[in-house]
């Protein structure tokens, strides 16, 4: 699973994506607890793979760095 993180001033954040078969599925909150999961179904795999990578490429226009 990859993980991005935002630290800045008093924001300290972890976005985690993953595909799971036509799930997308996202692990995030504040660094240093489990965080929130939200998963989301699509009709097919790789229309789950399209949707994560727009949403890393938003994060990382938002400042968010993959550690």
């Amino acid at each position: 699973m990859r993980r991005f993180e935002f630290i800045s001033g008093s924001s300290s954040k972890f976005w985690s994506p993953e595909v799971v078969g036509n799930s997308f599925n996202v692990v995030y909150g504040r660094i240093g607890t489990a965080g929130q999961r939200k998963e989301k179904a699509f009709p097919s795999e790789a229309e789950a793979r399209r949707e994560m990578e727009k949403k890393v490429a938003e994060k990382l226009r938002e400042g968010y760095a993959e550690v």
